[in-house]
């Protein structure tokens, strides 16, 4: 966050080794089934849909037989993923694609390929892939290829297998681009990058579904997992959105991931410039900037208790006080409603911590996520207040999305060049760096943004990002309107 004014910009084929930020990652049951519910159309009982589930996400025994090679490969772990992963894919894309593409037939790609980054690279597309880490769609080649020594072992080791067949729905979603036209001379690589996510999102609805006979992936814990290796293979804050090699932050790749999963493949297919213009949110720093992070301190939190005023005026008759002495009237840490008093009480050291950002080489233990990550905390006990003169329950799971719906309301009106007024809102601004830390503390196992008045968190990680978003993008009036008691 940063008390600058900056101006919006915005995002980008491959999957791009960026640094891996460890998030709590798990397994979870599978093979559910339910109506899909588009994005923003919340039910707190589900995902996008399906019921909230918790058991194994992985491959499945007995998968059918492979019929198709790849050159290059070990057939080891890694490589059997993959394959599995390409054959699942080809079988979703088989019936999706004529849906999609007015009956056009899905071609299968010509050429698929496995390197060891560092003891077997191979020269494909024109290059050699010696020490290149990725994994990466070859339009002239019509080929698909995957590093199996170095990124898939890492994705796999942190987030679980299910993160190696996320990089290949990715890939195979670029190939689908330019296999139906999809993908034009002028496209930006942020719109390509973003549609490959979209697409990714769809197949993962089939599996969730319990339609494919490779993989089964639950939609609470497996889908946290999937959506924690997005985080981990965003951009750099920062990062111009016009570079070739842009991907996007977290918070534009998890929308374009739930889009396709809410909503189908079709909605992947109907992304365009202006559509994306209006919807990214990365940004560059401005040359007055230092690392866009604010030190948590009572005079950074006076300004985010104005801001927050300001943006809910309407919506309060009288807004609540902040105490900084601590929590004591409350249930949760390190900041709590009290409904008796309209006070939120603060944990200003534990605040602290959670506002000091990770740092390169430093102890991962000793970081916490972020100056916004805090202040998105504190202004999800501020929207109790909001809930509480609206006459709503302050518990339960209606209540902890609503809360994040809401926090996302106000991210979004400190966002440059979305709120009408930009000289208001405590003149405080969305910096580069921040959707994404409020993206992590969403994934966390105790994510405050997404919890109500006692503390009781959301159980699907991807129903928390998805009501912030639906918050962020549509202002305050459909988080009451969607979330009732």
């Amino acid at each position: 966050m940063s008390l600058s004014r900056r101006n919006t910009s915005a995002l980008t084929t491959g999957i791009a080794l960026i640094a891996a930020v460890s998030l709590l990652i798990g397994c979870g049951p599978q093979r559910v089934a339910g109506n899909a519910i588009p994005f923003g159309g919340l039910d707190p009982a589900t995902v996008a849909g399906l019921p909230v589930t918790h058991g194994p996400s992985g491959p499945l025994a007995g998968a059918p037989p492979i019929d198709f090679t790849y050159e290059n490969g070990d057939n080891g772990e890694m490589d059997q993923i993959a394959m599995s992963a390409v054959a699942d894919l080809y079988l979703y894309w088989a019936d999706e694609y004529p849906d999609t593409f007015g009956g056009m037939p899905f071609e299968p790609v010509a050429r698929l390929a496995s390197y060891h980054a560092e003891e077997s690279p191979i020269m494909i597309c024109g290059m050699d892939t010696g020490g290149v880490p990725n994994a990466f769609y070859c339009p002239p080649e019509d080929a698909i290829a995957w590093d199996r020594g170095v990124l898939m072992p890492m994705l796999d080791q942190q987030f679980g297998p299910m993160a190696v067949v996320t990089v290949l729905a990715h890939e195979m979603g670029h190939a689908v681009q330019y296999k139906s036209g999809n993908m034009t001379a002028d496209m930006p690589t942020i719109l390509a990058e973003q549609q490959a996510d979209c697409y990714a999102g769809g197949y993962f609805r089939y599996i969730a579904d319990g339609n494919s006979p490779y993989f089964e992936v639950s939609t609470g814990e497996g889908l946290n997992a999937i959506l924690a290796a997005l985080f981990s293979i965003r951009d750099q804050a920062g990062t111009d959105f016009r570079g070739p090699q842009a991907h996007g932050n977290a918070f534009d790749r998890t929308t374009a991931f739930i889009f396709g999963f809410s909503d189908g493949a079709s909605r992947c297919a109907e992304m365009d410039v202006p559509e994306m213009q209006e919807r990214i949110t990365q940004l560059e720093f401005a040359p007055s900037d230092d690392s866009g992070e604010l030190e948590v301190n009572e005079q950074h939190v006076a300004l985010v208790e104005q801001s927050l005023a300001e943006v809910f005026a309407e919506e309060l008759d009288e807004a609540p006080r902040l105490d900084l002495s601590g929590t004591t009237c409350g249930e949760t840490e390190p900041a709590a409603y009290c409904v008796d008093g309209n006070s939120i009480g603060l944990d200003m050291p534990e605040l602290a911590a959670i506002g000091t950002p990770p740092t390169p080489g430093g102890d991962p233990a000793a970081a916490g996520i972020g100056d916004f990550a805090a202040f998105a905390e504190i202004a999800s006990r501020y929207t109790m207040a909001v809930q509480e003169q609206a006459g709503l329950s302050l518990k339960g799971p209606s209540a902890g999305l609503r809360t994040a719906c809401l926090t996302g309301s106000w991210a979004g009106m400190l966002m440059p060049n979305r709120s009408t007024d930009t000289t208001s809102y405590g003149g405080l601004r969305i910096s580069p760096g921040d959707l994404d830390e409020a993206v992590a503390e969403l994934l966390g196992e105790d994510s405050l943004i997404a919890a109500d008045v006692d503390g009781a968190s959301v159980p699907s990680g991807f129903a928390r990002v998805e009501a912030f978003q639906v918050g962020f993008e549509e202002g305050s009036d459909p988080c009451t309107e969607r979330f009732g008691d």
